[in-house]
């Protein structure tokens, strides 16, 4: 008897029991993993294929159904990546309204939905950067101490020091900071839209960045002197300064000069 269960029950049936069982498993998770995978890949395909209808029947009379760009007037979108497009799109500057030196922020034309599926087709053209991440745009999670010191050195020579804006030449501009999203604020730092310089990960980390926004956030907090007055530097308050002191040194002079008589 003892023989026969010996025989019947070997001492690595267990082990290759718990072997057989971790395969199963491992087989099962991996089918998944492949389906989910699958799953994202057609969204993906199904989202760039509805904004290549969208952008043949809004961009492609600019920018060629290829979206290589016409000579002159659009310029090539292959490699600009879905940041550009979500950026671009998503702030109403495109599409323009009419020919100048920039392209103004306005009301957008499209729904998220329709923004999310022209920058899907545009970033299957080539490789470029993509929308940042919720947690890389939370200022929240910034420095807004160590963004001053970063924008101060990179942006405030056009934005100003607090980010109200300034103007630049022939026409064109650098916008307030102020009512920008702080995705689209990463996004124009990635992809420097027209005037606006590039500021790779290799300039500003993308820990900079998020610092960055965290401090142009702050600025909704006010001003701790008073008034803004523009925000645009010690000039406007130097001016105003002595537009008060002139304009109380006339009031002076001319009620005494009335007393006098």
């Amino acid at each position: 008897m003892n023989a026969l269960a010996r025989h019947r029950y070997h001492r690595a049936a267990p082990v290759v029991l718990v072997l057989l069982l971790l395969a199963l498993v491992t087989g099962i998770a991996a089918a998944v993993s492949t389906a989910s995978s699958a799953d994202a890949a057609t969204t993906t395909a199904d989202d760039a294929a509805e904004g290549e209808k969208l952008f043949a029947a809004n961009c492609a009379s600019c920018h060629g159904l290829d979206a290589t760009g016409t000579d002159g007037v659009a310029p090539s979108l292959v490699g600009v990546g879905a940041a550009a497009v979500d950026f671009q799109v998503g702030t109403g500057r495109m599409p323009m309204q009419a020919s100048g030196p920039q392209a103004p922020a306005k009301r957008t034309q499209f729904s998220q939905e329709e923004i999310s599926q022209l920058a899907a087709f545009v970033a299957s053209l080539g490789a470029g950067p993509a929308i940042p991440t919720a947690e890389q745009v939370d200022p929240e999670l910034g420095d807004a101490a160590n963004g001053m010191e970063l924008f101060r050195t990179n942006c405030a020579m056009c934005h100003g020091s607090v980010g109200g804006g300034g103007a630049l030449t022939q026409g064109k501009f650098a916008p307030s900071l102020w009512e920008t999203t702080p995705t689209h604020i990463y996004e124009a730092m990635l992809t420097g839209p027209q005037s606006m310089p590039v500021f790779n990960d290799a300039n500003i980390t993308p820990e900079g960045k998020r610092n960055i926004i965290a401090y142009i956030e702050a600025q909704d907090a006010g001003s701790p002197g008073g008034l803004r007055l523009g925000a645009i530097g010690p000039v406007a308050e130097g001016m105003w300064g002595w537009l008060v002191a002139l304009g109380l040194i006339i009031a002076s002079t001319v009620w005494i000069g009335a007393r006098s008589s």
